[in-house]
């Protein structure tokens, strides 16, 4: 009898938990859909899929309907409050395609050359406060796999106006300088994350390609301080998408994407902030070199830099559309320097 009410208590304990997240799948495939943003009525991005494909549904306030879902930089639904009183929601997932990288000079050399489409943005309590987008390429060392150097080629830098420039107001900073191209060190290396006790890696094989998320956490228990500032519960979400059933090498790369969570305020304020840095890169093309010869600009988040309208390009992942949308003219492109 002791062991039936025992089993019984473990059913109703796990569906309970089940039913604070909500999970999404893809229409086509039943498989989980991670990376899935899931967009407020302001522009507030207030809740983004584990690996599992899953969400805390009490990230969710009715307050915030309409809900906008943006997977693969597109928006894909647009749902209401009540269409999330359900464990599983099924989302159209082929709205755009994985775009085909090209290799080029598939022989022996030093470098293997990795370019393709990034973006950044900084989101405080949510709410967006900057965001850069551009071209860049990854150098790495064909032997052993390891990040050289990086160099961008072109880059557009957006920041939301009439923000604080009073340092003791953390909640309403501009956070541009927290912006940069997303890094890549052991992408070339995937499983070397499994030799790091601190993280933790989970794998998943889709119908299309295969994804490694690699989650770590920090300043669990005890704040950090410097400069009059605090800093508290670090956390950071990487996932990495190759080729299905592929080996997982550089060559096999489709997506790469890390989420970093800290909670930050000035040591006057009473509350705690919360700061999400998002970084992304789709590579486009991979070439072989013996030369590294590319030329160095620097991402100078006072400024754009570009020569051609790389965002136009219909295969471009470009976010910036959807963030346009909430904040219109609020959202203001930095001037041009090329």
């Amino acid at each position: 009898m002791k062991k039936n009410y025992l089993l019984l208590l473990f059913i109703l304990m796990f569906n309970f938990f089940e039913a604070q997240t909500i999970t999404f799948l893809s229409e086509r495939s039943n498989k989980p859909l991670p990376k899935v943003s899931v967009f407020g009525k302001d522009g507030n991005i207030i809740a983004y899929s584990d690996i599992d494909g899953k969400i805390d549904k009490k990230s969710l306030k009715p307050d915030q309907e309409k809900f906008q879902l943006i997977y693969n930089n597109t928006s894909v639904a647009t749902l209401s409050y009540a269409d999330f009183d359900k464990d599983v929601i099924k989302i159209i997932d082929n709205v755009r395609d994985i775009e085909t990288v090209v290799i080029k000079n598939n022989k022996p050399s030093k470098y293997i050359f990795v370019k393709g489409n990034f973006n950044s943005y900084v989101t405080v309590n949510n709410k967006l406060s900057s965001f850069t987008d551009g071209i860049i390429t990854y150098i790495f060392d064909n032997k052993t796999k390891k990040l050289k150097t990086s160099r961008i080629e072109q880059y557009r830098v957006f920041r939301l106006q009439n923000l604080s420039e009073d340092r003791k107001k953390t909640d309403s900073w501009d956070y541009n300088t927290f912006l940069e191209a997303p890094e890549m060190d052991d992408v070339g290396n995937i499983f070397k994350y499994k030799e790091n006790k601190n993280t933790k890696v989970t794998e998943l094989k889709g119908d299309r390609k295969d994804e490694v998320e690699i989650t770590g956490e920090a300043l669990q228990k005890k704040e950090f301080a410097l400069f009059g500032y605090r800093f508290f519960d670090f956390k950071s979400i990487l996932n990495i998408a190759y080729e299905k059933n592929s080996k997982k090498t550089l060559k096999d790369l489709l997506e790469y994407n890390k989420i970093v969570f800290l909670h930050f305020k000035h040591k006057s304020e009473p509350d705690y902030n919360a700061i999400t840095v998002y970084g992304n890169f789709y590579p486009t093309e991979i070439s072989f070199k013996n030369e590294n010869n590319l030329e160095k600009i620097k991402l100078d988040t006072n400024s754009s830099y570009y020569t051609t309208e790389y965002w136009k390009d219909p295969e471009y992942q470009n976010m910036q559309n959807i963030f346009s949308s909430f904040f219109g003219a609020d959202l203001k492109e930095q001037q041009n320097k090329k």
